[in-house]
């Protein structure tokens, strides 16, 4: 993980955030390549699952929304996780973490804080800080942001920042009912940014306060819940593979009773085997019709469905995938870290899937040479109009492609001397290091193919 998250602040994939001010726990800043990277599966996500379906449509809710959306979907009250303090260094963490971490084969998800205290106390667990045995008991503290609307101290009124992208869905049910000619099953999905006031041990991009989630709620009738959620579990396993994530760290994982959220009947995981352990990557819950009833109830109005072929109203159930979006960069970037020997030395590159490279292809003059710049810097001109290309004269050969292998770039294009004789050019694959003479004029072609684009 260290030598990880050092590729990815050396090579502006990730930034520790505030960190000339000595940074702020569970913040990361996404740098040149780590934007470009989490735009292309974002992009990937959007296109699998929005813009090749007939049945999904589009939202983008607001981050603020009334409170009383928060009171009657169940998180205000019920959106919570444990917390333990170390008496001697005031260190602050999540109980359940810290137990994971020091006890192995115990599930600790959905226990009590008084069983969570039993067991820091019967394993006689120290802070990870100073190492002091002097935890506090476990209590809980709740998941969601406050804020205030307002600029009269008086009439302040308490706002959440969003604790998930969910709650917007369910609120515009009806407004894409009556706006859009959409008939159940249908979806609505969006991605955005939600808030966590979560306290964990690092970790990178795998868990933090502020991140980016994709998700849908599928709409259906209730005696459909079990098709729906076969469908949508094999479809998100196979757009997870899609990606070019390793099949054999990759498992499902179905929650037991006591650690599903408060609004699901089943949930499943896809997990991903990190080196600290296997940890959610995906997730996939039914909802039954928990939010759209309890809006119902809260708002007043209704949220019934009408099938106007069968006469029948009902509240439609959910079938929710969930993914989230700055983890799965954390994720595509350590399965992508590739390190081999070459020539007694080692060479150390992303094994990105080309499509979601953050770079397609970099142009190199072999020399400073005027005429050679000139070439170069005119091919990477052409090359950019269809793909995301960049162009490098800062250094010898070995160090750019050293450079562009660190970024993942799948294709590396060098202009030399013989280029300027006989209008060909090498073209060198990330992976295997082949290179292949190519006409100038065919370079543009043979990229496309190369790339699928």
């Amino acid at each position: 993980m260290d030598d990880i998250i050092a590729l990815c602040k050396r090579r502006g994939f990730l930034y520790p955030s505030s960190d000339i001010y000595g940074g702020l726990a569970n913040s990361w800043d996404f740098g040149h390549y780590g934007t470009l990277l989490k735009n292309n599966i974002r992009d990937s996500w959007w296109h699998t699952f929005v813009l090749s379906r007939s049945d999904m449509v589009g939202l983008d809710a607001s981050i603020f929304l009334n409170p009383q959306v928060w009171e009657a979907s169940g998180h205000v009250s019920g959106f919570t996780d444990s917390l333990v303090d170390c008496r001697n260094c005031k260190f602050r963490t999540r109980a359940d973490h810290l137990i994971e971490d020091k006890v192995k084969g115990i599930k600790v998800e959905g226990l009590p804080v008084e069983k969570l205290t039993e067991i820091i106390r019967e394993h006689k667990l120290k802070c990870p800080k100073c190492g002091k045995e002097d935890l506090t008991d476990v209590r809980k503290f709740n998941l969601l942001f406050e804020t205030k609307m307002g600029i009269v101290e008086d009439e302040k009124s308490t706002l959440y920042l969003r604790g998930e992208i969910a709650q917007g869905i369910f609120l515009n049910f009806k407004n894409v009912l009556n706006s859009l000619r959409v008939k159940i099953p249908f979806g609505i999905a969006q991605q955005g940014k939600a808030f966590r006031n979560e306290i964990t041990l690092g970790r990178s991009v795998f868990r933090t306060m502020e991140f980016d989630l994709m998700e849908f709620e599928y709409f259906i009738h209730p005696s459909k819940w079990e098709e729906a959620y076969a469908f949508w579990k094999k479809n998100m396993w196979e757009w997870a593979l899609s990606l070019g994530i390793t099949a054999s760290k990759l498992r499902w994982r179905e929650h037991e009773e006591f650690e599903r959220s408060h609004y699901s009947k089943k949930t499943m995981d896809i997990e991903y085997n990190f080196p600290f352990g296997w940890k959610e990557m995906f997730g996939l819950a039914y909802r039954t019709d928990f939010d759209l009833k309890n809006h119902m109830k809260h708002s007043g109005k209704d949220l019934q469905y009408l099938d106007a072929k069968t006469g029948e109203k009902y509240i439609p159930h959910v079938i929710e995938p969930t993914f989230g979006l700055s983890r799965l960069v954390g994720i595509v970037l350590e399965d992508a870290y590739t390190v081999d020997k070459v020539n007694d030395s080692e060479r150390v590159y992303l094994k990105l899937d080309p499509k979601i490279a953050p770079i397609k292809v970099a142009v190199f003059p072999l020399q400073k040479d005027e005429k050679l710049v000139k070439l170069a810097e005119e091919l990477y001109h052409s090359l950019k109009v269809d793909m995301t290309a960049e162009y490098d004269n800062a250094g010898n050969i070995g160090k750019m492609y050293r450079r562009q292998d660190e970024i993942g770039t799948p294709y590396c294009v060098t202009v030399d001397y013989q280029s300027l004789e006989d209008q060909m050019v090498t073209v060198r694959e990330r992976d295997s290091m082949k290179q292949e003479r190519v006409p100038l004029d065919k370079v543009s072609a043979f990229m496309k193919e190369k790339l699928s684009i």
